[in-house]
């Protein structure tokens, strides 16, 4: 069973640290998944679920993720986002409360900065609540 090193990072925590099967992350044009001796990229990351199995049978752990990147080199991979939650972590009273703030905003007149944060706001919200849904189930 091949593993790699991985190394998670969110601005509040160090996420996770150690040896790992398989991770998928949501990138920009879609999913990827990297695996041991991946080749040496770096991966543009947006908002929604991240999937991690840290042996070759084992079971997946899901996680909300928000934009970052992911770097991979020498059989090792680092990720860096700005939000990283488990589905046990996260307050879905709160996640609805931000769905309905970035809602509001969007139907008023915004400039193009603001309609992206808006828009940004509203995609970290939707995903958080996703995955409190599947932890509820």
């Amino acid at each position: 069973m091949a593993t790699f090193h991985l190394k998670i990072i969110t601005s509040r925590r160090i996420f996770y640290n150690g040896n790992c099967h398989t991770l998928i992350i949501p990138a920009l044009d879609g999913e990827k998944a990297v695996m041991a001796h991946h080749e040496e990229m770096i991966i543009a990351i947006k908002p929604g679920e991240m999937r991690l199995r840290f042996e070759e049978n084992g079971d997946w752990q899901y996680a909300a993720i928000g934009q970052g990147f992911c770097q991979i080199a020498n059989n090792r991979a680092t990720l860096l986002a700005d939000l990283i939650e488990r589905p046990e972590e996260v307050d879905a009273n709160r996640a609805r409360e931000a769905l309905e703030r970035a809602q509001e905003r969007m139907r008023q007149k915004q400039s193009i900065q603001e309609f992206h944060m808006t828009q940004a706001a509203m995609a970290r919200a939707l995903v958080r609540l996703k995955e409190t849904e599947r932890y509820i189930q």
